[in-house]
């Protein structure tokens, strides 16, 4: 038996999974649309390399990953781009991102897949490669690039922790892949500890689950796997957030500002191994999901769906009800409210809660802080919440950031037990989001003034090459008229006779060197009248050499 530890904290709030965990999962109708985001996932988004009218196959890379962080999408079925343009997307800042408009054809023809009967063969960049070229990148919510996550580096993984706790209320994707596809599941956790040459294979579920861990543990009996545990944990919220997971099955702490790697252990959603094994094995990219539709539906239920899909059209193959208000894409814990119910589903979406005043009424105004301590007493983080509130309201960031603002996870059990009614995570993202501006403000003006300084050494380089430049002019000038020869100069008193003299000679020997410095052309085979004007010529030069020589000033 193994041993379990405690983190601190915690809460229990109602499940509300019966509602949707009682039927299998279904594969959702194919929709009318499908409006595929290109920024899916952790790092840079993606580059669309498909254009406007182009008919392409399901499965077809439509944006590239850009950069070290980033990862692939895929068209979801076959069908023509409609547009590249930004729209309203699944995100709680209504702020439109770059997104891909695909009409279905209704054909769902594939494109040409490379599958893979034993992936042992493949090295392990091959398999890496073939992760990010997939897209595939975390499904339990940080959607950061699985490629990325499984390479070792220089740190020594010796547990994977496989996260099939699902915490959350209302949520049953992961249970429900569990009971079905465990074998899968499986496959991909055995090729993610040969990646990360791991020791052994944890998977966390907890104990309200019990048809999950029966198909898990027959699974790992059927398949042989070695070192490989399924293990029951405490149902207890938030116990499916990473660090408290690898708290609960190995007793390591992992410390504020210290990844799990550095301790030796690395964690990965089940629904990410399931992926993983899809991509390796079949070639498929992920293009669908398992989304839990829940909330103010007459059918709650999980619906394999593709990335994409309107939610508005996938909710209403569970029947929405009237009286839905809006769309919380999550839990009601951690989940976030959509902008607009025709947002598409992407790769982070495990559940849509149609929300109504009935299943979640109106907040009550909130009171002020009694400083009662409850907030305290649940947080896993063990935080001080109810100070980060006072410093958060009062934008004392600094002092925010002394109290470990950004170890909270966010994960509502503060506001949950708060009898003021404070909406206390509000208070942090609202700190957070201030602090991660006021950092890229000083990041810009940092990189303004470096700019600055680097134009002004610049302009000071070129003034100093130029007068150098000028003054290595000057001084070769100065050198080369050193080493002309010098005229004498004439004196006053000179004679004027001797001084017209010198200067007739001078002119003599400046033609004499000319002459010598050319040499007759054409004078190999002359005619004799040619012979005779060239004599005339030279003798009429004599003439003139003597004349010049007894010339006198008039």
């Amino acid at each position: 038996m193994r041993t379990l530890y405690q983190f601190h904290g915690g809460i229990h709030p109602p499940t509300n999974k019966t509602q949707s965990n009682a039927t299998p999962i279904a594969g959702a109708a194919l929709p009318s649309r499908l409006v595929i985001p290109l920024h899916q996932h952790v790092g840079n988004s993606a580059r669309p390399v498909v254009e406007a009218g182009q008919h392409v196959l399901k499965g077809q890379v439509i944006g590239m990953a850009e950069g070290h962080l980033s990862s692939a999408v895929h068209a979801s079925t076959s069908g023509t781009i409609a547009a590249i343009d930004e729209q309203l997307v699944a995100h709680p800042s209504g702020i439109p991102d770059l997104c891909i408009t695909l009409i279905p054809d209704g054909q769902d023809e594939w494109i040409a897949r490379e599958s893979c009967e034993d992936w042992t063969t493949l090295s392990h960049s091959e398999l890496r490669h073939k992760l990010r070229a997939a897209g595939v990148v975390g499904l339990g919510g940080a959607v950061f690039p699985s490629d990325m996550k499984l390479y070792s580096h220089k740190q020594k993984i010796k547990t994977l922790v496989l996260n099939g706790a699902e915490c959350e209320p209302y949520i049953t994707c992961d249970d429900l892949l569990m009971r079905e596809r465990a074998a899968d599941i499986l496959q991909g956790a055995e090729m993610m500890r040969a990646l990360l040459y791991a020791e052994e294979v944890l998977i966390g579920i907890e104990d309200n689950k019990p048809e999950a861990i029966a198909a898990m543990r027959a699974a790992v009996a059927a398949g042989g796997h070695q070192k490989m545990d399924v293990i029951a944990v405490p149902t207890i919220y938030p116990g499916g957030g990473a660090k408290q997971l690898i708290r609960v099955l190995t007793g390591i702490e992992v410390a504020a500002g210290v990844r799990s790697t550095n301790m030796g252990v690395q964690c990965f959603n089940v629904g990410t191994a399931y992926s993983a094994w899809r991509a390796i094995r079949f070639g498929e990219p992920l293009i669908s999901r398992i989304v839990t539709i829940t909330g103010n539906v007459a059918h709650p239920q999980n619906f394999e769906a593709l990335i994409g899909t309107p939610m508005n059209e996938l909710v209403a193959q569970s029947e929405q009800l009237a009286g839905t208000t809006n769309y919380i894409m999550g839990g009601p814990m951690m989940g976030v409210p959509m902008p607009s119910k025709e947002v598409g589903v992407i790769k982070a979406t495990n559940c849509i809660i149609a929300s109504s005043d009935a299943i979640f009424p109106k907040a009550l105004t909130a009171l002020p802080c009694i400083r009662c301590t409850r907030c305290a007493d649940v947080c896993p983080s063990e935080l001080q919440p109810q100070e980060l509130y006072w410093f958060s309201k009062a934008k004392n960031l600094d002092k925010a950031e002394d109290y470990h603002l950004f170890d909270c996870i966010e994960c509502g059990a503060c506001s949950y037990v708060c009898p003021s009614n404070i909406p206390l995570v509000q208070y942090y993202r609202f700190a957070k989001s201030e602090i991660w501006a006021r950092d890229a403000g000083k990041k810009a003006a940092d990189a303004a003034r470096e700019r600055h300084e680097f134009r002004e050494s610049r302009i000071e380089r070129e003034k100093r090459e130029k007068a150098e430049k000028l003054a290595a002019k000057e001084k070769a000038a100065q050198e080369a008229k050193a080493v002309q020869p010098a005229i004498a100069p004439v004196k006053p008193d000179a004679d004027p006779e001797n001084t017209l003299q010198l200067k007739i000679q001078t002119a003599i020997d400046h033609a004499k060197e000319q002459a010598a410095a050319i040499k007759p052309k054409n004078t190999e085979q002359l005619t004799p009248e040619q012979q005779a004007q060239i004599d005339d010529i030279e003798a009429r030069r004599a003439r003139i050499r003597e004349l010049a020589k007894d010339a006198t000033p008039t």
